[in-house]
């Protein structure tokens, strides 16, 4: 067993393979002892992987132990290889090629120019260096002007630095597509949220809102104020409020600013699910 190869199970792969493709292309070979093919190919792969050195992941299945999973991959043939990017299948090819097509198929997991500031741009951020980031975004797409999810991170940044309209101008450059269509839409409403922070004074919505506790209006823009500055349990409960007592109001304009913090909460998951039962409460 190589640095760079490991045995995985049914019980490991979602760790081993999925998870793991997240940061570095994970090759899976579905093989079984009894194999001829599979014995030709093994060692080859081994051979590749280790020359990589980190580059890609080679994780083994033995197909026979762990049947539902080769299964559940569409495994019917054996030596079969699928390569793993992002938490997903990318490519594959089946039986003992010969290295040079071995080689090739690696090589194409590896990143791109672009892919690889985009990278950058995501340890930048997780170390807090904001500008940084910025920068290693924006040079991904001058690198490849269709880097979609690095255009999508840039925003992301650009808002986080409330530098709202160049995030805004980030976004209005993506093409409609069904692959980020969803995060587009969300990161357009964190724009418009972060404005709202800035355009209303929080303690004069309160008092109106308390004044008048049927004030939808005064009661949306305080909800507003609060996702703006990223107060989302706040922000939900005045929204829930507004569906309780007028569902449609604004043609369910509340409802659809829920389900907007809910994606922008996406890493708050234990408050997404609290809140969607509520929603589900408060339609009923």
């Amino acid at each position: 067993m190589s640095a760079h190869a490991v045995d995985v199970t049914t019980e490991t792969f979602e760790r081993e393979v999925i998870e793991a493709s997240k940061s570095t292309p994970v090759v899976v070979d579905f093989w079984a002892p009894w194999c001829g093919p599979c014995r030709v190919l093994k060692p080859i792969l081994e051979k590749v992987a280790a020359e990589y050195d980190g580059k890609f992941k080679l994780a083994k299945v033995n197909s026979d132990d762990n049947q539902e999973l080769a299964a559940a991959y569409g495994v019917r043939s054996i030596p079969d290889v699928m390569a793993f990017k992002g938490g997903q299948p990318v490519s594959h090819f089946l039986g003992a090629v010969p290295e040079s097509q071995i080689r090739t198929f690696i090589e194409s997991l590896m990143p791109s120019p672009s892919e690889t500031e985009r990278a950058r741009g995501a340890e930048l951020r997780e170390a807090g260096d904001l500008a940084g980031a910025i920068e290693a975004l924006r040079k991904a797409i001058e690198l490849d002007a269709g880097d979609a999810p690095a255009r999508l991170d840039l925003a992301d940044l650009l808002i986080e630095s409330k530098r709202l309209d160049e995030a805004e101008a980030a976004l209005a450059a993506m093409r409609p597509h069904i692959d980020w269509d969803e995060r587009v839409a969300t990161l357009n409403s964190a724009i418009a949220f972060a404005r709202s922070a800035g355009s209303g004074s929080e303690p004069e919505l309160k008092a109106k809102v308390a004044a008048n506790p049927g004030d939808h209006e005064g009661r949306f823009a305080l909800a507003s104020v609060y996702a703006g500055s990223k107060r989302y349990r706040e922000a939900l409960d005045e929204l829930l409020e507004i569906v309780r007592r007028d569902k449609k109001w604004k043609d369910g304009e509340a409802r659809r600013q829920i389900l907007a913090i809910f994606n922008l909460a996406e890493n708050q998951p234990e408050l997404v699910s609290e809140y969607r039962r509520k929603l589900a409460g408060a339609l009923h």
